[in-house]
């Protein structure tokens, strides 16, 4: 960790006060949740069908007992808890100076560790309806269950999980677009950058103050501000004024 560094983002945190966070795959690791396209992420492992086929709405319509034996396995991680990089965000927030986290993750823990304005661009597994009249049902009733969930009405149940081959909700997509914009720092946290059309959001921030933390590089490197290579919570801990013991 270059302290330079750490000691500039310190001082554009103090000074901001409409800082957007946006975030993927590796804000969760520290959670024990997989990161999809690490060398120990599910897109390294084997199955039947890749990861990528079994998320697909073609592979959902037409093989939901496969799809939901997955999605059970490896997309359910309801024991994570919330890690430092959720805390510190949810902490800006209550301070006033975080306006929203934008997150490609669907597994809630920005909510959960008290981040209230949170953009989902992929959905979220708490939330799940009947495809046919539209009923909701808690995540628990997917995770209990052990075969295609179905509705009292007849129709199957769907996680609200933007699956491959399907849009991004187009209101979230402009709520999120609308933050970045007026955001006067942008930190991009946990994300390769690789997933379009998410990814495709860095472009409508104009300032001058975009900071990129990842473990590898990412395809905006060459147009971040302030480039802090390196583990996300230890990163944001610091950025926070943290102790280690005190961000237990």
């Amino acid at each position: 960790m270059e302290h330079e560094k750490i000691a500039q983002l310190r001082q554009w945190v103090g000074e901001s006060q409409r800082i957007v966070f946006f975030g993927g795959a590796g804000v969760s690791t520290e959670s024990g949740i997989p990161d999809f396209r690490s060398t120990d992420g599910l897109y390294s492992q084997s199955y039947d069908f890749p990861p990528e086929t079994i998320l697909s709405r073609s592979f959902f319509d037409a093989r939901p007992a496969e799809f939901y034996r997955f999605y059970r396995d490896k997309m359910l991680c309801l024991d994570a808890k919330p890690n430092r990089s959720h805390r510190v965000l949810a902490r800006w927030e209550k301070e006033g100076k975080l306006s929203a986290v934008v997150t490609q993750n669907i597994d809630g823990l920005h909510q959960a560790a008290g981040s209230e304005r949170v953009y989902e661009l992929h959905g979220s597994i708490h939330r799940n309806r009947c495809m046919r009249c539209g009923k909701a049902f808690p995540v628990s009733f997917i995770a209990q269950g052990t075969d295609i969930p179905y509705c009292s009405c007849g129709g199957i149940v769907k996680p609200d999980v933007v699956l491959y081959e399907e849009g991004l909700d187009s209101s979230t997509l402009r709520g999120a677009a609308d933050a970045i914009r007026s955001a006067d720092l942008l930190l991009v946290g946990g994300t390769s950058l690789a997933v379009y059309p998410a990814a495709g959001l860095l472009q409508y921030y104009q300032g001058k103050r975009l900071v990129l933390i990842n473990k590898s590089p990412t395809p905006a490197d060459g147009r971040a501000d302030l480039l802090l290579p390196g583990l996300l919570g230890n990163i944001l801990s610091a950025a926070a004024g943290l102790e280690p013991e005190e961000d237990n």
